[in-house]
């Protein structure tokens, strides 16, 4: 028989799975890769896992892969209160960091105190960018809407008419999670400025 203290845990677990479903409805500005729709915030965690598996080989020697795979599961979580933040929005970037941590102390909180410490330390690990696996899951996160853009004629970079060099400036961070993934990121930016769906502005 459940005991009640097990009991009640399962009931606080419960209720995080609960709110986290709200993920789903959290719209991103990129689109599919097919460009016929909008993409949400639980297919862009969905996607990045998919990566983290599949590019495994372009992490830096050493990399724990799980952590890494853990990270991109909540990273993006605080966008259920803190909403999407664009990346090249200069007034939105400047109060993402105060609108997310608020974020992440209420939605971890909702967590008995051992998994609330767990998922809070991955997700300040993610945000921090400081061990070898944040920065490599941080430039995942940075490749995939890349990936959406080159593959749908220049996505948001065309609809927001963002340039070249702002995409490059943001790309960096690719490298430095993964050079081989950097050299990549750069081929698409300068293949998209080829095919005239990225201006040098």
């Amino acid at each position: 028989m459940t005991t009640a203290p097990l009991l009640d845990r399962l009931h606080t677990q419960m209720a995080f799975v609960q709110e986290i479903d709200k993920l789903k409805r959290v719209l991103r500005r990129n689109t599919l890769m097919d460009g016929s729709r909008r993409e949400n915030d639980a297919e862009h965690s969905w996607q990045l896992c998919m990566l983290a598996l599949v590019l495994a080989e372009h992490a830096p020697p050493g990399v724990d892969l799980e952590r890494v795979i853990a990270m991109l599961l909540i990273h993006d979580l605080v966008e259920i209160d803190a909403g999407d933040t664009f990346i090249y929005d200069p007034e939105a970037v400047l109060h993402q960091p105060e609108r997310e941590r608020a974020a992440a102390d209420r939605i971890f909180g909702l967590l008995p105190d051992d998994q609330t410490a767990k998922f809070r330390a991955l997700w300040d690990e993610f945000e921090a960018r400081a061990t070898p696996e944040a920065k490599f899951a941080k430039a995942l996160d940075r490749l995939a809407p890349l990936l959406a853009n080159h593959h749908t004629e220049g996505g948001t970079w065309a609809l927001y008419k963002i340039t070249a060099d702002q995409v490059r400036r943001n790309a960096k961070i690719i490298e430095a999670g993964s050079p081989s993934l950097g050299a990549y990121a750069t081929e698409l930016i300068e293949l998209s400025i080829k095919r005239g769906h990225l201006s040098e502005g």
